[in-house]
């Protein structure tokens, strides 16, 4: 077990070690008190037992993707699982085991060249698992096949008291219904997910795109929101607004991703788009042939490394005027990576859920994705970002955890019934407040946890 400590390690080490896999580039001046590197779960059982002794508290990072970088706390030892890799796939029974640091693209590399299965993983290629779960997995095609968290059957478990343990229906049920919707306030460490996998319809994806100029964006948004209740239940929809490039005016675009066994199976699905869309493209496909690696490849260009980002995040009431509600925020994006983003939820949202943690859900999930280069424009975007939200806010039922930052805005991220039970778990099973929890203004939440309240709507 390698550990790199602040007090007597090099700077660049321990640098590397803070924040050197810490995708957000808008780096937080938290400084753990040691980074556990750790390759196993034995590492992990370790370390925690080490934090017990220095009478500190654990942070744990798996893919270093969350935006607000959790996992660097002060007063802490830092588990980073970056080198704990592992996964173990039975086939016949479309099963698969992976610790928290794999990511959707390196588990679906195995799953779809090797088994023709996929496991509907975080969009952007390298989100870890361990994070994207805990907080719900808003994954492949979420609108259909919802959470990626109801595939989770069972998770094995580092408790605060450095004990390893099996979550599932049966045994420690508490800590399994917490492991799927808690986000970062789950009172243990995942050390492994045990996941349902699903076929890999190679012959039948396929995609859609429409291209509007921004003046068009409430004609085309309204015909998005018309067609989606009654559309194809194995399609992705999406709508974003971004620039092209950095030389091009602001767009419209509109994306169609089915997932279906065969070609005219894909063609079936998308035809109504084509048929309804309304005129006035400046780009557009139909049916052309994708795959699961092209979508992660577009995914990468739009969320780059090496940037500054502040995200932000509502889901909208389903009777909302939905597109005058994001007006400002798809239509006056303050850089030219920037975008926003709407995604269908119905007919997931329509569904009732398994008795389960994540509780939060509407038709609408909209979610602002602010990316810079410079430090000297944060002020400007993160003010833009809280602009908007402020606005949003009174039209929301809550947030997803995934693209939230509880230091600026909290709001409602469960039912309350959901939120009552998730805070009783985290201080029956983690009293101490050992394990680093929810990341509010001045990290003082502990046992507490979050209000699950509003924080700006009137």
């Amino acid at each position: 077990m390698q550990i790199i400590w602040r007090e007597s390690s090099d700077d660049a080490t321990y640098e590397e070690a803070r924040v050197g896999r810490v995708f957000n580039h808008r780096r937080p001046q938290r400084f753990p008190l040691a980074v556990v590197k750790a390759t196993c779960e034995d590492d992990i059982v370790a370390a925690v037992k080490l934090a017990t002794e220095r009478n500190c508290r654990v942070a744990v990072r798996s893919g270093g993707h969350s935006w607000a970088a959790w996992s660097v706390r002060d007063n802490s030892i830092l588990i980073d699982l970056g080198n704990y890799k592992y996964l173990d796939v039975d086939p016949a029974k479309k099963m698969a085991i992976a610790s928290p640091s794999m990511t959707g693209r390196e588990i679906n590399s195995v799953l779809v060249d090797q088994h023709e299965l996929m496991f509907p993983g975080g969009h952007c290629p390298d989100v870890g698992i361990g994070g994207f779960l805990l907080q719900g997995g808003m994954g492949w095609n979420c609108r259909n096949w919802g959470w990626a968290c109801e595939r989770v059957q069972a998770v094995d478990v580092v408790t605060a008291q450095g004990d390893l343990i099996h979550c599932n229906s049966v045994q420690n049920q508490d800590l399994y219904w917490a492991a799927r919707g808690a986000g970062p306030g789950f009172p243990g460490i995942v050390t492994k997910f045990h996941l349902d996998v699903l076929p890999y319809p190679k012959r039948g994806f396929r995609s859609s795109g429409y291209t509007y100029p921004i003046s068009m964006y409430r004609e085309a948004f309204q015909w998005v929101l018309d067609i989606t209740p009654g559309f194809d239940q194995d399609t992705e929809i999406a709508a974003i607004a971004h620039y092209p490039d950095s030389d091009s005016e602001m767009v419209f675009f509109v994306l169609f991703v089915t997932m279906k066994n065969e070609p005219d199976e894909a063609e079936a699905a998308l035809r109504p788009a084509q048929e309804t869309r309304p005129a006035g493209t400046i780009e557009e496909w139909f049916c052309q042939e994708d795959s699961l690696e092209k979508q992660y490849i577009n995914q990468a260009e739009k969320n780059p490394e090496r940037h500054r980002y502040c995200t932000d995040n509502a889901f909208i009431h389903d009777d909302a005027d939905v597109p005058a509600v994001l007006e400002e925020a798809f239509t006056t994006l303050p850089d030219k990576k920037a975008f926003s983003l709407w995604y269908a939820m119905n007919p997931c949202s329509w569904r009732k859920l398994p008795d389960m943690a994540l509780s939060m859900q509407s038709d609408h999930y909209f979610a602002l994705y602010t990316i810079w280069e410079e430090e000297r424009d944060d002020h400007r975007c993160q003010e833009w970002v809280r602009n908007v939200m402020k606005k949003v806010e009174r039209h929301s039922v809550g947030a997803y955890l995934g693209d939230s930052d509880f230091q600026v805005r909290k709001t409602k991220y469960w039912s309350d019934d959901n939120a009552m039970r998730l805070m009783e778990i985290r201080r029956s099973f983690d009293p101490h407040s050992r394990i680093c929890g929810y990341l509010d203004q001045g990290d003082l939440s502990g046992t507490k946890g979050l209000d699950n309240a509003h924080q700006w709507k009137m």
